[in-house]
């Protein structure tokens, strides 16, 4: 069903089984002859997996391994069974997150044995997680945190067949970005993104495009002091450590054709101003990758879509781009 492999199966964490990822995962599975996907298996509760796939017509089976489960995966979509729960779509309950925090600590703990080659999430709501204890800001420092690492030593990287972006500041209020954004932080994070490119995507030189804060890159202090103050510093460093660096660049000419052929990144200072242009060039294809960590770990690039979860309308593409970049990632990492 799938293309020839030396790797272990990848491990799918369910997410919310109110959201849209146990269709997500049913459909992956469905696809993957047509999308030549690496065997996988699912994390998760086998009772809501097989509901979700009886509705289509797909046959799914409980396996104890993950070695199993590529031995079964041209049959039937592969489960390691969590625990049961109802199959409630669109009404989340704690419950529900219970199963997707059960099945997130599964999957990274099996990618950390290295029984599963790479860790995929499916999506989960940070709202449910927090009503039942969840220590963490999301999946990417929880899956940190249970892999030994820094919470802050862990990237956001959103990558799609445009454009690859990792934000410096993420789920914070923009009028904190200024505050929050440092010389040591952007340098920080630019290294650990210019290793995983090299370590995780082959590129042996990765050109790093450091877009400015301000509007025109703050126009030579004109339009405000973070650029030339905080940001040019950064590349200067980055520069004295070998990297191929540039900026600060403006914001507004970064992301047109021309001049994406001229970078392999774009290192962005706030959310919006990354997530905006990859999800207007990669919407149904963007992957999260997480860098800096000892597994590769990716996830589709959206939520659990609770309103139209169990409506049969939810897309997989976004699941089946970060199967298979996790895929790839994990080819290049181990050989």
């Amino acid at each position: 069903m799938t293309q020839a492999t030396t790797l272990a199966p990848l491990a799918l964490s369910m997410g919310d089984p109110a959201g849209i990822g146990p269709e997500l995962a049913v459909a992956a599975w469905a696809a993957a002859r047509a999308e030549a996907l690496a065997p996988f298996v699912v994390v998760g509760s086998y009772e809501v997996l097989a509901e979700v796939a009886q509705a289509v017509g797909v046959s799914v089976v409980a396996v104890a391994t993950p070695a199993e489960a590529s031995a079964v995966f041209t049959d039937a979509l592969p489960v390691i069974d969590i625990g049961a729960g109802p199959y409630r779509p669109g009404a989340p309950d704690d419950a529900g997150a219970r199963l997707a925090l059960a099945s997130l600590t599964r999957a990274t703990a099996l990618t950390r044995a290295r029984q599963t080659a790479a860790l995929v999430t499916g999506p989960v709501a940070k709202s449910r997680l927090a009503a039942i204890g969840f220590a963490w800001p999301g999946q990417t420092e929880c899956v940190a945190d249970l892999c030994g690492i820094a919470p802050d030593h862990a990237v956001m990287m959103l990558a799609g067949p445009h454009l690859r972006v990792v934000p410096i500041t993420v789920h914070v209020a923009l009028a904190r970005v200024p505050r929050l954004l440092t010389t040591d932080l952007i340098v920080s994070r630019a290294l650990i993104a210019a290793a995983a490119l090299t370590r995780d995507f082959g590129i042996a030189q990765p050109r790093l495009a450091v877009a400015g804060l301000n509007p025109h890159a703050g126009e030579d202090g004109r339009m405000g002091h973070e650029d030339q103050a905080v940001i040019a510093p950064a590349v200067a460093a980055l520069r004295a450590a070998g990297i191929d660096a540039r900026g600060p660049l403006p914001a507004d000419t970064l992301f047109h054709a021309d001049a994406r052929a001229t970078y392999d990144v774009a290192i962005c200072m706030y959310h919006d101003q990354a997530l905006i242009p990859i999800k207007l060039l990669d919407f149904d294809c963007g992957v999260n990758v997480t860098l800096g960590l000892p597994i590769v770990r990716t996830s589709p690039d959206h939520g659990t879509a609770f309103g139209i979860a169990g409506t049969g309308v939810a897309r997989a593409g976004a699941t089946i781009a970060a199967l298979r970049m996790a895929e790839r990632c994990a080819a290049l990492r181990h050989g």
